[in-house]
């Protein structure tokens, strides 16, 4: 009997551990693609993740974070990463490629870089969609609409309090489009001290007419409200009030517009699974797909052509709405952002 107990014991304890280590490769054997979630991540998992599952056979784990560089930091610090794809903003993309936190993209193998456009092709990222800032106003509130920065300057023209981001970001090189730099020089004028100059100083023209918001939904509530009569905002926040019914309506000259990238973390165990999933993700079906169910621009500009001509219009990359549009530079905000951001919220601080 005894020897019995010892034999069940033994197969006992073998299947358990013979268990476990299944359970524990499934788990290593798993894709972790992390984003920003929400609205974003909604529809990313509607246009890539199941989608990529489906044609694959490769299971996705989905999670979100807050755009954190630290907790990336400290799983290649350590060699304990669980992260294997990441969405990141561009100065986050451009720190962590520095840092050596993200694998450089072998953009030959990876075969995308003629099929996309020119900003989504970056040492460690690969772009996934475009985003804009850009002059939103009430139609039910203006005589006209705003063409220009200068219009939104323009408070005998157009009578009523704007709303602009509280931060130097976007804010600087509007006020410089306001003052007649043209769009492809904002970045020669704010690398200069006179150009810093030239831009605070149209900000104290306009400092009294100023409601500063902090949060992206402030805009298009603002601007419903009656608060604002103008305001920058995100595209994608004034797009949901449209769909609400609101009569909001944007200027998209002079819009500023930026990426997110998808970046494989270094140490990943499913870096070719990270490219495929990349390569799936960029062709012009899947990104019709998500840009179809959320108004964020596809980075595949053959995609366009796949969206129903309402949300094509509506998107950054529509070619209507890139002219006159200025991409954020990223190197800039990255070598003078603390001091512009320093010197910013010393000047408001004396409004």
């Amino acid at each position: 009997m005894h020897t019995a107990k010892t034999q069940q014991m033994k197969l006992w304890l073998t299947g358990g551990l013979l268990a476990g280590g299944l359970m524990m490769a499934a788990s290593a054997q798993a894709f972790t693609v992390i984003s920003f979630g929400g609205a974003s991540g909604d529809a990313m998992q509607q246009a890539y993740y199941g989608p990529f599952t489906q044609q694959t056979g490769k299971r996705v784990v989905p999670g979100d974070y807050n755009g954190e560089l630290a907790r990336i930091r400290a799983m290649v610090e350590t060699g304990n990463v669980s992260w294997d794809l990441v969405e990141v903003e561009s100065p986050e993309l451009v720190r962590g490629c520095f840092e050596g936190m993200f694998e450089p993209i072998d953009w030959a193998r990876l075969g995308l870089a003629d099929e996309l456009m020119d900003a989504a092709v970056e040492e460690c990222g690969v772009g996934t969609f475009v985003w804009s800032t850009v002059l939103a106003y009430n139609a039910d509130r203006l005589p006209r609409s705003p063409q220009s920065w200068a219009d939104f300057w323009d408070v005998e023209t157009f009578p009523g309090t704007r709303g602009l981001r509280r931060g130097a970001k976007y804010t600087l090189e509007f006020a410089l489009m306001a003052d007649g730099v043209p769009v492809d020089k904002v970045y020669d004028q704010l690398r200069t001290r006179a150009g810093v100059e030239r831009a605070f100083a149209k900000l104290d023209e306009l400092k009294d007419h100023i409601q500063w918001w902090e949060a992206g939904a402030q805009p298009p509530q603002w601007l419903v409200a009656g608060d604002v009569v103008m305001s920058s905002s995100y595209n994608g926040r004034i797009a949901a009030a449209q769909e609400e019914g609101r009569n909001l309506a944007i200027t998209w000259a002079g819009s500023l517009y930026d990426l997110d990238y998808w970046a494989i973390v270094s140490g990943s165990a499913h870096v070719d699974t990270a490219y495929e999933f990349i390569r799936f993700s960029s062709q012009p079906d899947t990104q019709a797909a998500y840009s179809s169910r959320i108004p964020y621009g596809p980075v595949n500009p053959a995609a366009l052509d796949l969206l129903e001509e309402r949300q094509a219009s509506r998107m950054p990359t529509a070619s209507a709405n890139l002219e006159g549009a200025l991409a954020i530079d990223t190197e800039f905000w990255v070598d003078y952002g603390e001091e512009l951001e320093q010197r910013f919220n010393a000047w408001a601080s004396r409004l």
